[in-house]
């Protein structure tokens, strides 16, 4: 028997004729991990693992989202690579993760709270 996990989902349309579309909260915190890692100078969410199948299942680690309604809140936790200068980063990665977010379900972000929980050295060849 599989065990079933308890996951929030939310309303994105709901049409008498065709059905309701519905997303799952940790989607759309998956949806901001990935936004967040594509941002010059974020090494990646917290967590990171090198393998890249192991990365895909931990992105959404280190982000809360709360919906209500139809407007998102994120709360982001990051690693970043040394040197980058730390606000404009996360500046860029505030503005990245709320368009693709809002771009990609239709909700509207009104925060993208980040949190620095690490930096990381490049290594050397």
């Amino acid at each position: 028997m599989e065990k079933e996990t308890t996951r929030n989902t939310y309303v994105l349309k709901d049409d008498a004729a065709l059905g309701s579309v519905k997303i799952a909260d940790d989607v759309v915190a998956m949806i901001a991990g990935l936004a967040a890692t594509e941002v010059e100078g974020v090494a990646g969410p917290v967590g990171n693992s090198a393998d890249a199948t192991k990365a895909a299942r931990k992105t959404a680690k280190g982000v809360k989202v709360i919906v209500n309604g139809k407007v998102v809140k994120i709360d982001l936790a990051i690693n970043m690579e040394y040197g980058y200068n730390i606000p404009a980063t996360c500046e860029k990665v505030q503005q990245k993760v709320k368009s693709t977010v809002e771009n990609m379900t239709g909700l509207e972000v009104s925060d993208v709270n980040i949190r620095i929980a690490a930096i990381s050295m490049k290594k050397e060849n």
